[in-house]
């Protein structure tokens, strides 16, 4: 005798639960994506004028100043800076902007250090 086959149909849910969705199956079409609100939104939203001048909200947030130093950047680059040239008191990236800056005349010299608030009259 011969075994009898049957026929079955395979049914597999339409998600299995280890695989990422599908950007088309998340949003079918026509269906929009989520919006984000812009703070003016927010803003709006919350009624922050109808609140007590005393309770936070994202107007009257005070924060005090960072314990952190700041992060000392090239005036050349706008690179994080590891090194300052003492002659001309210019910071620098690396090697490269190091022999620029060592080529710069005095008059650009004082204009980067003017940028930084940090003019030092040299003669």
């Amino acid at each position: 005798m011969e075994a009898e086959v049957i026929k079955a149909e395979l049914v597999l849910p339409t998600h299995m639960s280890f695989k990422r969705i599908q950007m088309y199956e998340k949003y079918p079409k026509g269906q929009s994506k989520v919006r984000w609100k812009q703070l003016k939104q927010i803003l709006q939203a919350e009624n922050y004028h109808n609140y007590p001048p005393d309770e936070p909200n994202y107007v009257n947030i005070e924060s005090p100043p960072s314990m952190h130093p700041c992060k000392k950047i090239c005036d050349i680059t706008g690179f994080e800076a590891p090194y300052y040239d003492p002659r001309t008191n210019l910071r620098y990236a690396n090697a490269d902007v190091f022999k620029l800056v060592r080529s710069l005349p005095n008059e650009y010299v004082q204009r980067y250090l003017a940028l930084r608030k940090a003019a030092v009259v040299l003669k």
